[in-house]
């Protein structure tokens, strides 16, 4: 693919202002990579021209590539400085009006949709002025309803390059298009989405060894095409990486019901053990030419590795790929991390050994020959094979503790509470304590921690009863309705507490969450807590003024059996608790019980009388760094698991 900024170095606005600092050895890799970009970028990423000025900052894919990775690192640490970085980024180009600065919707650059990742994400976070994201996607969108194809309908990679479809515009355009159909619809639009790798991989694919060619010309017309089938003539690795990237993420989003999501799984499950025969076996990583190991001139290659790494190792932590493919995923980071990362004097780490190009036609013409792909010059830190390294270490780090929650199944209630509000079509959508819920009052981040622990989150929307939870090893029970929240609220009943004292009987693990007094139903809720020796008082405390934070302040003290190593959190407008046997005392506070656990059976209850692991208080936004929620989430939700 062709860079859409000039020059080779990679220079950094600021750079002689900004005082990088190295991380320490124990930091994960993923974390030290994104504090050298940002230590030597901190406002956004241009290059320089050959004569060494500074060229200015544009809106192209490979920003969004490594906003991508930063928006995975925010996640694995809730450190605002992650989410601010993007937004940053984002305001730098995007006007209150929607319009993207330096942005041409005619130039149909397929390049040019990759940073809308970015503005969905901020479009669904609870932000002032977040309107001017969605509006900036809105257009975006538009580019691709308009987007030149050909006749089957495949989208040309760029105006200026007609009849032509690129492996690599599989990952500018298709991750967006999946997410923004999920959010704004029309969902037939997922049709469209999975034809696009099934178009390209029909006229790409070579059946002797599975792999795909770069690229596709319909006309025949380009000198790189073959006259009989249009393909152009070698394998180059960043191009199947970014196919594969792709088809990974699209599958995040297609719903799990759709009649052809099945298709590209089976596409995945051709084309990544195709891409793992032509792994070096010495050093785990690939070549920039795939097929043609140890050739003259033939070089390992950062990014496609990279992009390779993250797409077989999400494959198989999403259940796409067979567990046995993690091996070689784990053997090309290895490889990557003997390879690629060099440290400079300052103790700041480096990736080596990207190309900076690979593209085909154009002036001077590229011909798509085995020369031409080793012709091109190579960059440190070129954000095409950064974005892809931060990924796949990120990804190794979720393999790492994957274990805690294999094979089990959390669950939070969406019957008790169910509360709707209308959502971004118009339709009523429950929120509040839910797993989709994105902004401050869903449950989204806790479900991430759960998953990335290696569980699967579902939601129970009915009454609870043996066969409602079939198969579910944690019950959460979360601010039951009062009649000022939901018309008809569902109280909890006496078969409501039978059926769930009987699931933890026989080895459920439940948790309850309650609220303060004036914002939770109490007297139903406290009927089913009291069959496990609990009651939420009816006394409100750490009512919090304003941002004064140390007022919600609670302390856990060392050694504790489910917070181990988290030292301070914050939670607002709690009711204790009252205990007795079975249950008692987990955390106090003040002569107050905080939060309670009983065991039942061979079942265990957790109470906590606050939803305190709402997305406002996790992701790092909001409450001051003192306070750990975000890791008490994750050691809650850990030790939730091990019961």
């Amino acid at each position: 693919m062709k860079c859409s900024l000039l020059g080779y170095l990679l220079v950094f606005s600021h750079c002689l202002l900004a005082q990088p600092t190295a991380q320490p050895r124990s930091t994960p890799w993923s974390q030290r990579m994104v504090a050298s970009i940002m230590a030597s970028n901190p406002d956004s990423i241009s290059y320089k021209r050959k004569d060494g000025s500074a060229a200015p900052a544009h809106w192209e894919y490979e920003m969004g590539v490594m906003l991508e990775a930063v928006e995975q690192v925010w996640y694995r640490t809730a450190d605002d400085k992650y989410f601010q970085y993007i937004q940053k980024n984002m305001d730098r180009f995007v006007g209150p009006d929607g319009t993207i600065r330096t942005y041409r919707l005619d130039d149909y650059n397929i390049d040019f949709v990759t940073p809308g990742r970015s503005l969905l994400l901020l479009a669904q976070q609870t932000l002032p002025g977040k309107e001017k994201y969605r509006k900036a996607a809105d257009l975006l969108r538009k580019q691709l309803e308009q987007q030149p194809r050909t006749k089957e309908g495949g989208f040309w990679h760029k105006k200026r390059y007609p009849n032509q479809m690129w492996l690599d515009g599989l990952y500018m355009a298709e991750p967006f298009y999946a997410e923004y159909t999920k959010l704004y619809g029309p969902a037939k639009n997922f049709d469209d989405i999975v034809n696009q790798f099934v178009w390209m991989e029909k006229h790409a694919r070579d059946e002797k060894t599975g792999l795909l060619y770069h690229a596709w010309d319909e006309s025949r017309e380009q000198k790189w095409a073959n006259p009989q089938t249009g393909k152009s003539p070698n394998f180059w690795s960043r191009a199947m990486g970014w196919y594969v990237m792709a088809l990974v993420d699209v599958l995040d989003y297609i719903p799990a019901n759709y009649t052809r999501r099945g298709e590209l799984i089976t596409i995945l499950q051709r084309t990544i053990p195709a891409i793992l025969k032509y792994q070096d076996p010495k050093s785990g990583c690939w070549y920039q030419v795939t097929d043609r190991l140890g050739d003259k001139g033939n070089y390992l290659e950062a990014s496609g590795t990279g992009m390779f790494v993250y797409a077989t190792a999400k494959g198989v932590r999403m259940g796409y790929l067979p567990a046995s493919l993690m091996a070689p995923a784990r053997k090309g980071y290895d490889g990557m991390l003997n390879q690629f990362i060099s440290t400079d004097a300052k103790g700041l780490i480096h990736l080596e050994k990207t190309v900076l190009v690979g593209g085909l036609g154009g002036t001077p013409y590229r011909d798509g020959s085995y020369e031409y792909y080793l012709s091109e010059p190579l960059r440190q830190d070129d954000l095409k094979g950064v974005g892809p390294f931060i990924m796949a270490s990120v990804e190794m780090e979720i393999e790492d503790e994957r274990k805690v929650g294999k094979g089990k199944t959390v669950a939070v209630d969406n019957y008790f509470n169910h509360e709707s509000r209308k959502g971004d079509m118009g339709e009523p959508e429950p929120f509040h304590y839910t797993w989709e819920d994105r902004q401050h009052s869903g449950f989204w981040w806790w479900g991430t921690t759960f998953r990335k622990l290696g569980a699967k989150t579902v939601t129970v929307s009915s009454a609870p009863t043996a066969a409602s939870l079939k198969g579910v090893d944690v019950y959460i029970i979360v601010d039951p309705d009062t009649p000022k929240e939901t018309p008809k609220p569902n109280y909890v009943s006496d078969a409501d507490i039978k059926a769930i004292a009987d699931w933890v009987q026989t080895g459920g693990t439940l948790m309850l969450m309650a609220n303060d007094t004036s914002n939770c139903e109490h007297l139903h809720f406290n009927k089913l807590a009291a069959r496990f020796g609990m009651q939420f008082l009816p006394k409100n405390r750490n009512m919090v003024q304003g941002n004064q934070f140390e007022q919600g302040k609670i302390s856990i003290p060392a050694r504790n059996s489910v917070f181990p190593t988290t030292r301070t959190v914050y939670i607002k407008e709690l009711a204790p608790l009252d205990v007795k046997a079975p249950a008692k005392a987990a955390i106090t506070d003040s002569g107050d019980v905080i939060m309670g656990v009983a065991k039942v059976g061979k079942g265990t209850v957790f109470a906590v009388g606050d939803p305190w692991l709402y997305n406002e208080y996790v992701d790092g936004r909001k409450i001051p760094a003192q306070f750990e929620n975000f890791q008490a989430a994750k050691e809650l939700a850990t030790w939730l698991l091990a019961q």
